[in-house]
């Protein structure tokens, strides 16, 4: 028979499984040492923790390890590459390295030396927005909660706010003409039952369907808030979507010339419509009297001065003098 385990055994093995899930689990990119928040010394500007100051290259003075995120090395492990016995070292004699990818100090302990350049969360972080990558910004790397694609400091929240958004017009499969129920945030694209599994694959239970085109996790449609891409054709109002033509009389051609609208403003009441176009038909008629007087009064004119010109031997002028 096997023997029977104690309480302190127990509590052993409850705390080398707890310690185990603790390892194994996903840290936020945000907790990591190599992507801490960091101000500077000198300009006293904010950024992600790195070796020289972004903005004004200055050098810190108490330097953090991208691995482990220790300030001082208390020489308690006894793994480090250069031996300090009975002293305490930090800012420059901590140091062993620069990590290539999250541009970020490395301590000279032989483990953080040798691991945290394969490990470096920031191995492929290029924006998704600008792809702008660390040395190319002095901002933070954060995550999107939907895609999880990697983010700059500036870009994260436009991002987010546009993420959920599908490249089609509709919610339906894209292999058949069914309701998509799984949705692909990564590929923006909606899966029926059928065709979101695939031939030949071994699916977990209890765990998100991967998505057959980029294996990353699906979600259902309904459980978020997703939408379709609209497109706009056409000159359309610059004051915004109107939902029907009546409310600008002719509506639909306003935003190439300066909001016209087809047959009048569409906005005034009928008796004022009315009342404007008798004013208008008034102001008409007398700018048409007004020019056939000015016509009358230019011809009189011309006339007399012909007739002053004429010869005095002409027997014609006087008729002429006279009928003027």
């Amino acid at each position: 028979m096997p023997k029977k385990k104690t309480g302190q055994r127990k509590k052993a093995e409850k705390q080398k499984l707890r310690l185990k899930e603790i390892r194994s689990r996903e840290v936020p990119l945000a907790d990591f040492p190599c992507n801490a928040p960091m101000e500077c010394d000198k300009c006293e500007r904010k950024q992600k923790s790195r070796a020289f100051c972004y903005f004004c290259q200055s050098m810190q003075r108490l330097p953090i390890c991208a691995q482990c995120g220790k300030v001082k090395c208390m020489l308690k492990t006894g793994d480090c590459v250069i031996k300090h016995a009975g002293v305490y070292t930090t800012g420059m004699g901590m140091v062993g390295a620069i990590c290539d990818f999250c541009e970020a100090w490395v301590c000279h302990g032989r483990k953080c030396l040798q691991t945290h350049a394969c490990s470096c969360p920031l191995q492929n972080a290029v924006c998704l927005e600008c792809e702008r990558g660390v040395w190319d910004h002095g901002g933070r790397i954060f995550k999107c909660s939907y895609c999880n694609g990697f983010l700059c400091e500036d870009d994260q929240f436009e991002h987010q706010a546009s993420c959920q958004v599908l490249e089609s017009e509709n919610f339906k499969c894209q292999s058949c003409n069914r309701l998509g129920q799984y949705s692909c945030l990564r590929c923006k694209t909606c899966y029926c039952e059928d065709h979101v599994r695939r031939k030949g694959f071994k699916y977990e239970k209890n765990k998100a369907i991967p998505c057959p085109k980029c294996n990353y996790e699906t979600s259902v449609t309904k459980d978020l808030s997703m939408s379709t891409r609209s497109h706009k054709y056409g000159r359309q109002q610059q004051g915004g979507a109107v939902d029907s033509d009546d409310e600008y009389g002719g509506g639909g051609y306003g935003g190439y010339y300066g909001g016209y609208s087809g047959a009048g403003a569409g906005t005034s009441s009928y008796g004022a419509g009315d009342y404007d176009d008798d004013d208008d038909e008034e102001d008409d008629d007398d700018d048409d009297d007004e020019s056939e007087s000015e016509r009358q009064q230019k011809t009189k004119y011309l006339l007399k001065k012909m007739a002053n010109r004429l010869p005095a031997f002409c027997g014609n002028a006087k008729r002429v003098k006279n009928t003027i």
